[in-house]
């Protein structure tokens, strides 16, 4: 299909089945399902259920070698290279798992990094007895040029993996990955990105971000049914790499092992063409484009109204944005959650929050379905509550 003009948010939102009270301002946290995809899925369901035998035997095996073509298609590479796991956290797991560190290597990432991503990082070097190394980046992001000053500069000896987010979660940030990447390769490592909030959110060609493992979420900003993730590994890296349950497939291969892992639902991932046609239905590039440009200008009214700062610029952003909250509000991990509430509730917004530093942040995503009239309610409610004195 070829990408058109987004829609108007009115017409896009009916194609949801999102509940038209609430402003719904966090895409990237869980994506949102359109009508169209839901419904087929549901399709491969029922004919699942017509011939479970026929069509685990014979029908399913080939419906998912199309949808990776697909894939391919879209994010680079070749079809053979790419893998369907259910999320991103579950990709990087199997890539981790498969690295047989011994002690003494060195695993490095950033403090960007998503929370259970560091966990699971922390989690192998434990057992191999090898060493995670957590490196600082600025925030606020000033330039491109000083986050991969502060990436390199903190590198460690005997490097042998570095996990980088194509863009990040907490801070909605698009890193430099050319010389990040270019960085830890030239202190040893492989390099392993999280593009989580990558696909349909930018446009990614994994060949052209030159890592070894790449794996990223369609059931965020690529529209897929949740539990759709992909998995790509370059020829080279394919040898050992195993998915995180061992089954039928070992030893035949990456595409083979990774193809069947156990009975499961696969019906969001055979119906990922339908997520594409809506994507492309919705502007393709176009989308991205537009997305972008709306999380530009709510971020430029929220600090506006807030008096205070984002945590990157638009250079260094995409379909999102974090901004600090007024000095009003402040408190720890408890207080960002009462806010998540009362905003959900009182409010009918839904956006994620947390504390850094005593410092309450948010962030907000653009999305087809949403409009410039939302991000300004946001501003005046939290306005409002800093107002009435918060939660102190």
């Amino acid at each position: 299909m070829t990408p058109a003009d987004p829609p108007d948010a009115t017409t896009a939102r009916a194609l949801f089945a999102l509940d038209p009270s609430v402003s719904h301002l966090n895409h990237g946290s869980f994506g949102a399902v359109p009508r169209a995809v839901d419904q087929a899925a549901a399709a491969w369901r029922a004919r699942a259920e017509a011939n479970p035998n026929r069509f685990f035997r014979d029908e399913i095996g080939p419906a998912l070698t199309a949808s990776l073509a697909l894939a391919a298609d879209r994010l680079g590479g070749a079809p053979r290279d790419w893998a369907f796991v259910e999320n991103a956290t579950q990709g990087i797991n199997a890539v981790i798992a498969s690295l047989n560190l011994a002690p003494g290597d060195v695993v490095a990432t950033s403090d960007q990094a998503y929370g259970a991503v560091v966990k699971c990082l922390g989690h192998h070097v434990a057992r191999a007895g090898a060493r995670l190394v957590v490196i600082p980046l600025p925030v606020p992001v000033p330039d491109a040029e000083t986050v991969a000053g502060a990436w390199s500069a903190g590198l460690p000896d005997r490097l042998r993996l570095a996990v980088l987010d194509q863009i990040t979660s907490q801070n909605a940030t698009v890193l430099p990955l050319a010389p990040m990447i270019a960085a830890a390769r030239a202190a040893g490592a492989a390099v392993l990105v999280d593009g989580a909030h990558g696909p349909g959110q930018v446009p990614t060609d994994v060949a052209a971000i030159g890592a070894d493992w790449y794996v990223g979420n369609a059931h965020k900003w690529l529209f897929a049914a949740r539990g759709t993730a992909l998995l790509w590994a370059a020829p080279d890296r394919q040898a050992g790499l195993h998915p995180t349950a061992i089954s039928h497939g070992l030893g035949q291969g990456f595409a083979a092992e990774f193809a069947w892992t156990g009975t499961r639902d696969f019906s969001a991932w055979a119906a990922l063409d339908a997520a594409l046609a809506v994507h492309d239905r919705l502007g393709g590039p176009a989308l991205m484009t537009r997305n972008r440009a709306m999380a530009a200008r709510a971020a430029a009214l929220l600090t506006d109204a807030w008096g205070e700062i984002a945590a990157a610029g638009p250079a260094m952003s995409a379909a999102m944005a974090t901004i600090r909250l007024p000095a009003a509000l402040q408190g720890g991990p408890d207080i960002a959650e009462a806010l998540r509430r009362r905003l959900s509730g009182t409010h009918r917004i839904e956006v994620p929050l947390w504390s850094d530093r005593g410092r309450l942040w948010l962030r907000i995503s653009a999305q087809i379905y949403n409009t410039d009239e939302e991000y300004d309610a946001l501003a005046r409610a939290i306005l409002a509550i800093a107002s009435g004195g918060g939660f102190q």
